[in-house]
C-alpha cells in the first residue's frame, strides 16, 4: 500500500502584499531605531574625546553609561507617550512622526558643539526612538495573520539587529577617518526621513484600530450616562484602563518585569561588549578600534538568528517557554563571554551564540505582548511594558560604568547584572500563555 505525505501549507501562505508592507514598514523603522541606538554605543568613547577631552580614563566610564543612560530616559518618556497617541490617532500616523522627529533629532546630534548639547539632543532623540516599536508592533500583530504572527513579529524586530550590524559596518569605514568621525555616524541617521514619503504612500492602517477607534468615537458621542464595563474601557485614558482593570494590571506588572531582566540586562552588559572585545583584541597585539566594530557586527549576526527564530520557537513551544529558554540561556552565556573568554578566536564563536539569546529575547515582547491587550489598548499596554522598564533600566550602564571604573574589569560588572535574568525567570511562568489565541478587539 502506497502512502501518500500531508504537506503542510507554509506559513506564508495567505500573506497578502498588504501584510508584506506593514512588516517591511515595521521592520525598516526599527532598523533605524537599531543603528541609531548602535551609532551611540560605538561612537560614545570618540564623542567624549572630542567634547570632553579633558575627563579622566575612570571618568570616561561614568560619562558613557550617562549618555547611553539620558538616551534611554528619553526613550522611556517617548515610548508611553508613542503608544497612547497610537491607540488614538492611529499606527501608521503615528509611525510616520516617530521616524522623521527621530531623522530630525539625529542628525542635529552631529551639530554637537559641548557634551551638554549633545545630552539634551540625545533625550529628544530618545523621545522620537520609542515612540516606534510599539505603534510597529500592534500594527504588525493586528494586520498579519494568527498563524504567522509570531513570525511576523521576529522578523520585524531583526531590523534592530540589521540596524546594529549595518552601525557597526558604518563605524568600522568611518572610524579610521579622523577624530570627528562619529559626526559623520549621527548625520546618516537623517537618511529615514526619506523613508518615511513611501510609508506615507504605501502601508495601510490597521482594520482592528480604525473599528475601535470608531466604536471610542460612537461611544463618547453618544453621552450615555450608564456604560458597561467593557465600554468604559474605551472612554477612560488608555494609560489608565490598562491598571484600572485588574487582569489588564496584573499582565501589565507580570510583563513589565520581565522586560525590566531583558531591558536591564541588554543596556547593562551588552553594550560594554564591542569595548570589551576591543581590550582583549589590543591585549593580543590587535587593532582594539577594528576588533570592537567586528564584534558589534558578530554578535548582531547572532542576534538576527535570534530574533527570527524566536517567533517559530515561540509557535512550537508557546510564548512562556520560548521567553524562559531565552533567559536561561542569557544567564549561562554572560559570564561564559566576560570571564571565560579571553582568546581571540574562541571570542567570535561565543559573541554569535550570545547574541542569539541575549539580543535574540527581545522577541519576546512583539510577539506576546501584543496578545495580553485589546486593540483599543494593545498600543498603549504594549509600549508601557516595553519602554517602562527604560525608567529603571537605564541604571544599568551607569551602574556597570560605576563598577567597571571601581574595579577596572568588565568581567565582574557584566555577571553581577546579568543575575537580573533570574528574575526574568521567576515572573514569566505566572504570564497567561497565549499561542493559538486571536487577538481581542
Amino acid at each position: 500500500m502506497k502512502s501518500e505525505s500531508i504537506e503542510r501549507p507554509s506559513w506564508r501562505a495567505g500573506v497578502t502584499r498588504r501584510q508584506w508592507r506593514s512588516l517591511f514598514a515595521a521592520n525598516l523603522g526599527w532598523l533605524f531605531d537599531g543603528f541609531e541606538t548602535y551609532a551611540l554605543i560605538l561612537t560614545v568613547g570618540s564623542v567624549l574625546a572630542t567634547l570632553e577631552p579633558d575627563a579622566s580614563q575612570s571618568s570616561v566610564a561614568f560619562l558613557s553609561g550617562a549618555t547611553i543612560a539620558v538616551t534611554l530616559l528619553g526613550w522611556g518618556i517617548g515610548g508611553i507617550v508613542g503608544g497612547v497617541v497610537a491607540d488614538y490617532f492611529g499606527r501608521r500616523r503615528t509611525l510616520l512622526l516617530a521616524i522623521v522627529l527621530y531623522a530630525v533629532f539625529t542628525g542635529l546630534t552631529a551639530l554637537s558643539w559641548d557634551l551638554t548639547s549633545f545630552l539634551v539632543l540625545r533625550f529628544l532623540t530618545g523621545l522620537a526612538l520609542g515612540s516606534e516599536w510599539g505603534t510597529g508592533a500592534s500594527l504588525v500583530a493586528e494586520i498579519w495573520p494568527s498563524h504567522a504572527r509570531a513570525k511576523a513579529a521576529g522578523l520585524m524586530q531583526c531590523g534592530l539587529g540589521l540596524g546594529f550590524f549595518i552601525a557597526s559596518a558604518c563605524w568600522y569605514v568611518i572610524a579610521p577617518t579622523g577624530p570627528e568621525a562619529w559626526r559623520t555616524m549621527f548625520l546618516i541617521g537623517v537618511l529615514p526621513a526619506f523613508f518615511a514619503l513611501w510609508l506615507r504612500r504605501s502601508v495601510p492602517e490597521s482594520e482592528q484600530w480604525e473599528a475601535a477607534a470608531a466604536r471610542r468615537r460612537s461611544l463618547r458621542r453618544s453621552r450615555r450616562e450608564t456604560l458597561t464595563r467593557e465600554e468604559n474601557s474605551y472612554t477612560r485614558l488608555t494609560l489608565r484602563q490598562i491598571f484600572a482593570d485588574p487582569e489588564l494590571r496584573k499582565r501589565t506588572i507580570l510583563g513589565s518585569l520581565m522586560s525590566l531582566t531583558t531591558t536591564l540586562a541588554w543596556w547593562g552588559i551588552s553594550t560594554w561588549i564591542p569595548a570589551y572585545v576591543g581590550g582583549v583584541a589590543e591585549k593580543s597585539g590587535a587593532d582594539a578600534t577594528r576588533w570592537a566594530s567586528t564584534a558589534g557586527m558578530i554578535y548582531n549576526l547572532g542576534g538576527i538568528g535570534g530574533y527570527i527564530c524566536f517567533g517559530f520557537i515561540a509557535d512550537r513551544w508557546g510564548r512562556r517557554p520560548a521567553t524562559m529558554f531565552y533567559f536561561a540561556a542569557s544567564l549561562i552565556l554572560t559570564p561564559v563571554l566576560f570571564l571565560w573568554t579571553h582568546d581571540l578566536r574562541l571570542v567570535v564563536v561565543v559573541l554569535v551564540i550570545n547574541g542569539f539569546f541575549t539580543l535574540g529575547q527581545y522577541t519576546w515582547m512583539p510577539v506576546w505582548l501584543p496578545e495580553l491587550y485589546p486593540t483599543h489598548l494593545r498600543a498603549t499596554g504594549a509600549a508601557f511594558v516595553f519602554n517602562a522598564a527604560r525608567f529603571v533600566a537605564f541604571l544599568g550602564p551607569l551602574l556597570a560604568g560605576a563598577i567597571i571604573s571601581a574595579l577596572g574589569g568588565y568581567g565582574v560588572a557584566a555577571t553581577t547584572i546579568g543575575l537580573i535574568y533570574i528574575l526574568g525567570l521567576v515572573v514569566a511562568p505566572f504570564t497567561p500563555e497565549t499561542r493559538g489565541t486571536e487577538l481581542t478587539s
